[in-house]
């Protein structure tokens, strides 16, 4: 008598596994963090890639054939066709730094800012200035340019699920700097 063979870890998810989506983090996470950071410009943005890598697995675990291939090659053209989706998607952004200048100045010229609240301003900039080029875009589109996440994902080209993580990590950020800035002057 022939024994069936045990359903691998993708099979298993794609019929619905729960305890196999947390196998499948233990077991590849190694595979696909290591793409992620070759490919990445920080690791808050292997992050965001390794989400929408393991997102895309879970997604695809249906189309997985043992015959074709080992889980592990799967998954990996996976992360990698994933990872340079989000190269080619940042190559045709406009870039940051340009956005950035010209929000600048234009919220400069638009409202003149009393002097008492002068000092309060350059360390928001200060603190805006020291965030990734990709947080500082989400920050700016969404306080100056007023844009929804769903709006700010549609204009860059991004994973909505990035942008509100881009945004959270921002704010967080800047709230820290601007405390560690009131603790020195206070201090």
């Amino acid at each position: 008598m022939v024994e069936a063979e045990e359903a691998t870890i993708l099979e298993r998810i794609a019929a619905g596994d729960q305890t196999a989506v947390r196998q499948c983090m233990d077991q590849f996470s190694g595979l696909v963090w290591s793409l992620a950071r070759r490919y990445s410009e920080s690791t808050a943005d292997a992050e965001d890639a390794s989400q929408e890598i393991f997102l895309e697995i879970w997604k695809s675990a249906s189309r997985f054939d043992r015959s074709m291939g080992s889980e592990a090659v799967f998954i990996g053209t996976i992360a990698r066709r994933r990872l340079i989706d989000r190269l080619r998607s940042r190559k045709r952004r406009p870039e940051t730094e340009e956005f950035i200048e010209e929000n600048f100045t234009d919220i400069e010229s638009q409202s003149p800012v009393p002097t008492a609240m002068a000092s309060e301003v350059d360390a928001a900039k200060a603190a805006l200035a020291q965030l990734a080029p990709d947080q500082r875009q989400v920050i700016l589109l969404g306080v100056v340019e007023g844009m929804t996440h769903s709006e700010i994902a549609t204009h860059t080209g991004r994973p909505l699920g990035t942008v509100k993580t881009q945004m959270r990590r921002g704010m967080q950020k800047i709230r820290r700097l601007l405390e560690e800035g009131e603790d020195a002057v206070n201090g």
